[in-house]
Parts: structure tokens; C-alpha cells; sequence
């Protein structure tokens, strides 16, 4: 299946939160830096759990990190 790639504000939040670094992030999810870089060059969905986890470690939903363009 082929499709629009999720988009994020992964790499706007970690800034908005006083620079986050990729790692800082990374370690909150249990992932690793490649996956953030990864991410946040829309070369990779994440996961519902890891798209949780990204949500809960910025505390916001998911729908605020994650969008499904249209």
C-alpha cells in the first residue's frame, strides 16, 4: 500500500521545548536517535505505540504531534 506519508511537529516541539535534542528525545521513547532523525524526515510512520509515546513525552496528544495530511 502506498500513501502520504504521516506528517509530524517533532522537529518545531523538541525546539519549543527549550532545544530537545534528537537523544534527549530518543531515550524519553525508547528508541533510538536514527529513528527521531528518521521521524522527523518523514521517511518513517511510527509505530501507534512510538506515536504515543512521542505524544506522552511532549504531553500532548496525538493528533497534536501527528497529522494525516488530506
Amino acid at each position: 500500500m502506498t500513501g502520504t506519508p504521516i506528517a509530524n511537529d517533532i522537529r518545531r516541539l523538541r525546539q519549543q521545548q527549550g532545544d530537545m535534542t534528537q537523544q534527549a528525545l530518543a531515550d524519553a521513547c525508547g528508541v533510538t536517535r536514527q529513528t527521531i532523525i528518521a521521524l522527523e524526515a518523514g521517511r518513517y510512520a511510527p509505530s501507534l505505540e512510538l506515536a504515543f509515546r512521542i505524544a506522552r513525552a511532549f504531553n500532548l496528544g496525538v493528533e497534536e504531534v501527528f497529522r494525516w495530511p488530506e
